[in-house]
């Protein structure tokens, strides 16, 4: 355990000299009760290992959501530099561009009450789930190629997606440093047939309606009003990111001693920035990130001809979508940083350049999803958050239990039960899937929200 300094209710440090091998402190955003639930698994031994990668500054930050991962905490941020730091494939995870998009409806509750189930079933038909499911849509090498490179403005020619979906995309669906031919073969034949499919685990779609609003000139701006239909989309690259995340975890395993690198884990495997090995895991991270933009754009296309025709205002709008799972250039105090966020979120206020300039007067919208049982949130980014996380936050609740915990604890029996005593139609195939997602498994979404909104990283 490392001792930690509260630097106020809502932030912890654990100082740069707490093992000799840290080259920053570490940072921890949480309130007594989360920080204590981080204390009990590796997080906080993870976030130290994180602080003695090259190139690291400033420091390295747990959201509030954080757990153990894969060599970096599910919930890290890390900033490297270009010039001289490395870039670890284990800080960006094994769903590359896992993300959120929200869209909007124009219907309410009061639309859809008396056709709830047969909406669900309809939505599940049209989106594929389930782990290895491929969808309707195969691609060919070179149109998967394109997609690739191209991201979600291919998707636009290929009639799957409108330029105001483009607007409302980070990096408007599309990292232009993407390149095809730093994806393995292996990689694609995976992902071929996976644009427009959810996959498994805890990957959702999820129709929701808006509760409260807390904040009525941000809630305008992004388009949302109170007791309006919404549709929360979560889910990444599929195959073919894990796949991407497999090869250049074992080619940095590789070749880190002929860098000179030697870690507290093999799981922080890495390369420096801007050697030829850390630059292909670049260009083929950024492929795998534009793939996810757009299988969860080709997700869109799909639930929108499910709901015309189903409504006749059927219509839906795409708010936001924002990646929790990735590794961008972006300059702090002049310096150009390899940001890494492994489940934790952009959150730009609204002086930064790069939030939309429909929503430059609330700032970068922010979704926290919570369990299938508990609320989500739409917040706004900050510009105090470029100061104190590298302009991020946190991306959902954080699991309390891992997937085998809840599985001995809970039945996907009893979950669909809970559910429909809470009036909450759920479509799952898997039984076991189901138990692995219960909301007993995950943090209460209340409790890291308002750490996130205390803290200054969103509001």
């Amino acid at each position: 355990m490392f001792e930690a300094a509260r630097l106020n209710p809502w932030t912890w440090e654990i100082p740069a000299s707490a093992r000799p091998d840290m080259l920053v402190p570490a940072r921890v955003f949480a309130d007594d009760n989360l920080f204590a639930k981080m204390a009990q698994d590796r997080t906080l031994t993870q976030l130290v290992n994180v602080a003695t990668l090259p190139g690291v500054t400033g420091w390295v930050a747990a959201m509030p959501d954080a757990h153990e991962g894969y060599g970096f905490p599910v919930g890290g941020v890390a900033a490297l530099r270009v010039r001289d730091g490395v870039i670890s494939p284990g800080g960006v995870g094994y769903d590359i561009n896992c993300g959120v998009r929200l869209l909007a409806s124009e219907l309410t509750r009061r639309d859809v009450e008396g056709q709830l189930p047969a909406l669900m079933h309809d939505l599940a038909r049209a989106l594929p789930s389930g782990t290895g499911r491929g969808g309707a849509l195969s691609l060919e090498r070179d149109d998967l190629d394109r997609v690739l490179e191209e991201g979600v403005p291919r998707l636009v020619e290929m009639g799957l997606a409108t330029e105001a979906d483009v607007f409302a995309t980070e990096a408007q669906g599309c990292l232009e440093a993407a390149r095809s031919d730093a994806v393995s073969g292996r990689a694609k034949h995976r992902g071929h047939d996976q644009l427009g499919t959810i996959g498994s685990g805890n990957h959702f779609v999820e129709l929701q309606v808006v509760d409260e609003v807390l904040d009525r000139d941000a809630a305008r701006s992004y388009g949302l009003a109170h007791g309006q239909l919404v549709l929360l989309i979560h889910t990444g690259s599929r195959g073919l990111g894990h796949q991407v995340a497999t090869d250049y975890v074992r080619e940095m395993e590789q070749v880190m001693p002929r860098y000179g690198i030697r870690l507290p884990d093999r799981q922080l495997a890495c390369a420096p920035f801007q050697s030829p090995e850390g630059q292909r895991y670049f260009q083929a991270m950024c492929a795998a990130a534009n793939f996810a933009w757009c299988n969860r754009q080709v997700l869109t296309h799909s639930i929108r001809q499910t709901f015309r025709r189903r409504f006749r205002n059927g219509d839906l709008r795409l708010v936001y979508d924002v990646a929790h799972n990735i590794a961008k250039v972006e300059t702090y105090g002049g310096e150009r940083l390899c940001v890494h966020r492994k489940g934790a979120t952009r959150a730009f206020g609204p002086g930064h350049p790069e939030t939309p300039s429909a929503y430059r007067s609330a700032g970068q919208p922010v979704f926290i999803p919570g369990s299938m049982g508990t609320a989500s949130y739409v917040l706004a980014g900050t510009d105090e958050a470029a100061r104190l996380s590298f302009g991020s936050t946190c991306h959902g609740a954080g699991r309390a239990m891992s997937r085998g915990e809840a599985k001995r604890t809970t039945t996907g029996s009893a979950v669909r039960r809970l559910l429909a005593e809470r009036g909450i139609v759920v479509e799952c195939v898997s039984n076991a899937e189901l138990a692995e997602e219960a909301p007993l498994a995950y943090k209460d979404v209340e409790r890291v929200t308002e750490v996130v909104d205390r803290a200054g990283l969103a509001r």
